[in-house]
């Protein structure tokens, strides 16, 4: 990669990386955050996950975020979450941490609450 050098009003010089020809043509190679949120989004789990009363509602987004609902209350807890097998950690934006257990592919525990797969 080239870098074009240009010397700023202030006296500063910038630096501008440009792409080689064989970078230019070169296609576009996937980041890191689109393959994950492409594996997120292929995951079993991602969805919406509710309570037996509906009270509390969890929607798994294919991102690696969840939105959960509680009661009329929409969008009462966000935050990211990943999966590793059956397990589930969150990571709340106010900044408590959760856990829970997919018992199975419809049924999630979690917060000693029991959730189950919206269809």
């Amino acid at each position: 990669m080239k870098a074009i050098i240009t010397l700023a009003a202030c006296g500063f010089a910038i630096v501008q990386a440009q792409p080689s020809a064989a970078q230019v043509n070169q296609p576009a190679t996937e980041s890191a955050v689109s393959q994950e949120e492409r594996s997120m989004q292929q995951h079993p789990y991602v969805g919406m996950w509710v309570t037996g009363d509906g009270h509390v509602r969890q929607e798994l987004l294919s991102n690696g975020r969840y939105d959960e609902a509680r009661g009329s209350r929409q969008s009462a807890y966000q935050g990211r979450y990943e999966v590793n097998g059956n397990h589930i950690d969150y990571w709340d934006d106010t900044g408590f941490t959760a856990d829970g257990t997919f018992v199975d592919d419809d049924e999630l525990h979690h917060g000693g609450m029991i959730f189950h797969r919206e269809h």
